[in-house]
């Protein structure tokens, strides 16, 4: 049980952490957006003087050949380009120390992020890295970047992390698997490109997994009590764009204008959570991911109707206001059954889209482990609207066995 004077210190956190996100400023990438906008990318690159790049990415999408265009551009416009493809889902410190060996090795000028959300957050840091001679795990924390890093440029082929837009990056350590958030504005690219292009041959899973990770940001970001008009404005219009566009992608995923519309909307979300932040979706779904490996978007479309059920009593409001820009409203309802009508829908979401509403490597023995490392990152990190004690945390991961 959360006694008043633990919630009240936890308020009191988030209140300090709201002045700062509006004191300390919170910078955006330069961006390039719609079809071939990564080619435009490439030319500012050059046009900055940049004489040599390592790109960032992961084997498969240099097996996909991918990258082979941006390549070809970057060289036509004299920027000669290394490629360090050892990102692998969930990024630890060895690929870090990995990637910055590699930057040395090949003293680039600058660093080119190209992927999804792993690939950009291994980026962010390896970037951050190379001008900041620390340990990484002493990156892990709020505001621990001193240096400016290396100038960094980033191609999401994913419409979902928001990793392009936001101050963070998320890192596991190799050996317990703990997944540590670096938050610093420094970690904010300084261009990015949304191309739609690069995203017609996602495969199905890959798409839903990644746009219910944007919907979650948008989502938690519009329920937070830390939610200004401006993060208010971008977690709508993130949330009418994807509810729009994500079944149409799921149907035909060459449709450029729903995948860019998509993109947008990813972008959207994450300047929502910069400034609003998250909540206990994300907590729970950052430790199924380092205890089971979860994928982070089917771990956030896997919890999120389980928090919204349990947070709709103190959130009923803004979940209606959720409920009416997806398009879900009808005639005088009230905002408990509007709330509950968007929750449903999300059932509904995850039933059509084949993502899971139970986790088949969850284990009950760690249940307790599960939510007292959740509670922790969320009560010291996010401005949640209801306040989970252990035992309800707990009684919530029990739903998710199967």
């Amino acid at each position: 049980m959360l006694f008043p004077l633990q919630i009240q210190t936890y308020k009191s956190i988030m209140q300090a952490l709201k002045i700062a996100a509006n004191v300390v400023p919170m910078p955006k990438p330069t961006l390039f957006s719609g079809p071939g906008s990564s080619l435009e990318l490439c030319d500012a690159i050059a046009q900055m003087g940049i004489k040599k790049v390592m790109i960032v990415t992961d084997s498969m999408l240099v097996k996909l050949g991918l990258l082979n265009n941006i390549e070809k551009r970057l060289n036509n416009n004299g920027v000669t380009t290394v490629i360090f493809d050892g990102v692998l889902p969930d990024p630890t410190y060895d690929h870090i120390n990995n990637g910055l060996a590699f930057l040395k090795q090949n003293n680039s000028d600058a660093i080119l992020a190209f992927g999804g959300g792993s690939s950009l957050d291994a980026a962010k840091v390896i970037a951050a890295g190379a001008t900041n001679r620390k340990p990484i795990e002493k990156m892990v924390g709020m505001l621990r970047i001193w240096k400016a890093p290396m100038p960094f440029f980033a191609i999401p082929t994913t419409a979902g992390t928001g990793s392009e837009a936001t101050v963070g990056a998320v890192i596991s350590d190799p050996i317990t698997h703990k997944k540590g958030l670096i938050i610093d504005p420094k970690l904010v690219p300084m261009m990015a490109a949304l191309d739609s292009a690069l995203m017609t041959r996602l495969p199905p899973s890959i798409t839903s997994a990644t746009g219910m990770d944007a919907l979650t940001h948008a989502i938690e970001a519009y329920i937070s009590l830390n939610a200004t008009p401006e993060t208010d404005a971008y977690a709508l219009a993130a949330t009418r764009l994807i509810m729009e566009n994500l079944p149409k992608v799921m149907v035909d995923g060459t449709d450029l204008v729903a995948r860019q519309n998509m993109s947008q909307a990813s972008y959207y979300a994450s300047l929502a959570i910069t400034k609003a932040s998250l909540g206990y979706v994300h907590a729970i779904s950052h430790n199924l991911g380092a205890y089971y490996g979860t994928p982070h978007g089917v771990g956030n479309a896997l919890v999120l109707p389980y928090v919204l059920d349990y947070s709709k009593s103190a959130a009923g409001s803004r979940l209606a206001e959720l409920a009416e820009v997806s398009g879900l409203k009808k005639a005088n309802e009230s905002d408990a059954e509007l709330a509950q009508k968007f929750i449903d829908h999300i059932r509904s979401m995850l039933k059509l889209f084949e993502l899971p509403k139970q986790l088949d490597a969850l284990q009950a023995s760690d249940i307790s482990s599960i939510a007292k490392a959740a509670l922790k990152e969320a009560h010291y990190n996010y401005p949640v609207p209801k306040y989970l004690d252990h035992k309800a945390c707990e009684k919530l991961l029990q739903q998710m066995l199967v």
